[in-house]
């Protein structure tokens, strides 16, 4: 167990039951796990419990037996799925970027944010914020509004039901708005931002969509506000001919 002074002695022996638990080929009981680890009863017991409210572990009542759950088998899949995405995507992006210039990203969604799992760019887009790995609000970007805009009816609403998030004097406040934004996006198959998300730089977002045309992840050109409608219309064009053949791919 660490000595850090920093580390949380509960957490960390939740963690030892979850890894302890994660290397085993068959569920476990309360009696074995807690003899395993040196631990209390009671203090497995909730540990444990705990674990499988969150989704952690797997709680057989029926046999009172604890295996891996959905959360962890989760996180196992999207992470070979993003490293299958990475690959699939760098030759597209690769292509774009020598076409275009300005910076190519690849996203995906998290809650109320995106993340950036994988970005290119050029000399003149050195300077932006975002990094791979960065959050930023899922309304304030070209790739939140692309994977909004194809998300179901019903998990669009739980986003659009919050406030918005200003980032910049550009950035969308008005659930309407933005919402007339995502119908557009939807017809249209691409989305915009202009400055919403940094000063100086404006974006086209197109999704990258399962068989069932849920947005899986979302792809980007981000170019200075300057040049993107000059750009626009080869842009969509090129992004979209990229995104459906990661998708078909995928």
């Amino acid at each position: 167990m660490s000595r850090s002074p920093y580390a949380v002695q509960s957490i960390l022996k939740s963690l030892r039951l979850l890894e302890a638990i994660g290397w085993k080929s068959h569920d476990v009981t309360l009696s074995e796990i807690a003899s395993e680890l040196r631990l209390p009863k009671t203090t497995a017991f909730r540990h444990l419990q705990t674990l499988a409210a969150a989704g952690f572990l797997r709680h057989d009542t029926e046999n009172d037996r604890y295996g891996i759950g959905p959360r962890v088998q989760m996180f196992a899949q999207s992470k070979k799925s993003l490293s299958r995405l990475r690959q699939l995507a760098t030759p597209k992006m690769d292509q774009l970027l020598k076409t275009f210039g300005g910076a190519v990203n690849i996203a995906v969604s998290s809650g109320f944010d995106i993340v950036y799992v994988e970005m290119m760019r050029d000399s003149r887009t050195a300077k932006m914020q975002a990094r791979i790995g960065a959050h930023h609000p899922i309304h304030s970007t070209a790739l939140g509004k692309a994977i909004l805009a194809f998300l179901p009816p019903a998990e669009r609403a739980m986003i659009l039901d919050w406030p918005l998030q200003e980032v910049t004097s550009r950035t969308i406040r008005s659930s309407a708005v933005l919402r007339r934004q995502l119908e557009e996006a939807r017809v249209a198959g691409y989305s915009m931002e202009r400055e919403e998300m940094e000063d100086g730089f404006s974006c086209i977002g197109v999704p990258i969509l399962d068989h069932d045309r849920y947005p899986l992840a979302a792809m980007s050109l981000s170019v200075t506000d300057k040049r993107l409608m000059t750009v626009l219309a080869d842009a969509v064009e090129a992004l979209e001919t990229a995104a459906l053949a990661i998708s078909t791919q995928l």
